[in-house]
């Protein structure tokens, strides 16, 4: 790996973003030698950094293999399906059809890392520092979370800024989500207001500040891989929590175990993982990933392509309303009557309604909605569809909030690739 950027990049992301220089890397003879595959010099110094050890039989190994250590299943232990889209750090998607449940199982969570996981996440020993402009700072262990405040479980829905990425045109850099980077389990811990109020709030508290124990992947001692905040209104409302369990169990370690920030409607960088800090700032937190383009879109519409200056990037907070078609798949069969399903959601408000095309939008059906189980999470809808004949066809959704909002069929473009909310369309063949 020539330069620091690449340095960082897992494998498979390599791979998938730029895969004619990949092979040239990875695949063709380094020059003055007769020897290819991926074990060339910079192959090599990178699968032993990604191993850990040194291969001692790499020059018997097949022209253009991939070593199995960097399969996808063995990187996605405790997972169920998911596409992966990077190894370092490691990101994995969902594909729609398995999000078809109500509440998404811990295994078909989605992952985004930006660092690398801890290697101790004992819950027994696990500390939480609450500090910055308080009355009173705070360290406190889980069985102190669990002990002094009120435990609740709410279903709450988290996205990833970038989903929906890999529909940009011109591509936008970085993770190259579809539709999969999204999912609504059942969260148990501790409101994050009521651990804020218990250390009491100094005048002048304008923002949150979160720290995790993931570390940079550069290995560098004190760099941060990501901290981000938001503002203390958001901080404040009952849905915010601090997230020790997991759809009943303990939290999957991609997902922050043991103890994790989940913040609903708002991007799920905002839903800091391995968490063991809290600061309270008087100024909007300038960790890593908040300043810059980092998880902000230009503060007016933009041609694609265009340069944009960094001062004209705005901060994401509220995700816009969304819906997902999760029956039928993509690309399935059908007979000429079927249940399409799905979910709907739209950051901090309640979406108003669903309506389902099977003609390529000339005309809609209205779908049933259900309320949300728990403010901040997605709401379930369903119709009932019946084809005239058979053939190809589309089946279109489109979300409309509580404000009104709807869907777009296009959405602006952004550089950074974020905030694509654009209607969910899936190909069906009915015979």
């Amino acid at each position: 790996m020539q330069n620091e950027s690449r340095e960082f990049k897992g494998l498979h992301a390599y791979f998938a973003e730029n895969p004619i220089e990949a092979h040239r890397q990875f695949f063709e003879p380094e020059p003055g030698t007769s020897r290819r595959g991926f074990f060339t010099t910079a192959g090599l110094a990178a699968a032993g950094g990604y191993l850990g050890m040194a291969i001692p039989f790499y020059a018997n190994m097949p022209l253009e293999l991939v070593p199995a250590a960097f399969a996808a299943e063995d990187l996605l232990v405790g997972k169920d399906g998911l596409t992966l889209l990077n190894d370092r750090p490691i990101n994995a998607e969902t594909p729609p059809h398995l999000l078809d449940d109500a509440i998404t199982p811990t295994a078909r969570h989605f992952i985004r890392n930006n660092g690398l996981p801890p290697d101790d996440i004992s819950s027994d020993d696990w500390i939480l520092a609450v500090d910055g402009l308080v009355e009173r700072p705070m360290k406190l262990t889980i069985e102190d979370l669990r002990s002094q405040f009120e435990v609740v479980s709410m279903a709450l829905a988290i996205e990833c800024g970038g989903n929906g990425r890999a529909f940009f045109d011109p591509p936008a850099r970085g993770n190259q989500w579809t539709f999969g980077a999204v999912g609504c389990s059942k969260w148990t811990g501790v409101r994050l207001a009521d651990v804020l109020k218990k250390a009491g709030l100094k005048p002048g508290v304008v923002y949150t500040a979160h720290y995790g124990a993931d570390t940079h992947l550069s290995g560098k001692e004190g760099k941060l891989p990501i901290s981000r905040g938001v503002p203390i209104a958001k901080a404040l409302t009952d849905n915010v929590l601090i997230a020790f369990a997991m759809n009943g169990g303990p939290l999957h370690k991609q997902n922050g175990a043991p103890l994790r920030l989940v913040v609903p409607g708002w991007p799920g960088s905002c839903s800091q993982k391995w968490l063991n800090r809290i600061q309270l700032r008087d100024r909007v937190h300038d960790g890593p990933k908040m300043t810059g383009t980092s998880y902000r879109v230009p503060r007016y519409p933009v041609a694609p392509g265009d340069e944009v200056p960094t001062e004209d990037f705005v901060i994401i907070e509220r995700m816009p309303v969304k819906s997902l078609i999760t029956a039928p798949a993509s690309g399935s069969s059908a007979s000429r009557a079927v249940e399409v399903r799905g979910h709907a959601w739209s950051g901090d408000r309640k979406v108003a309604a669903v309506d389902v095309s099977i003609d390529f939008g000339k005309s809609w059906m209205a779908a049933e909605l259900d309320d949300p189980v728990d403010p901040g999470a997605w709401q379930n809808w369903r119709l009932s569809a019946s084809f005239p004949e058979a053939g190809y066809y589309e089946v279109w959704a489109r979300a409309t909030d509580s404000a009104g909002e709807m869907q777009p069929f296009a959405i602006d473009w952004n550089p950074k690739g974020y905030l694509n909310n654009t209607l969910h369309r899936v190909a069906l063949r009915v015979g």
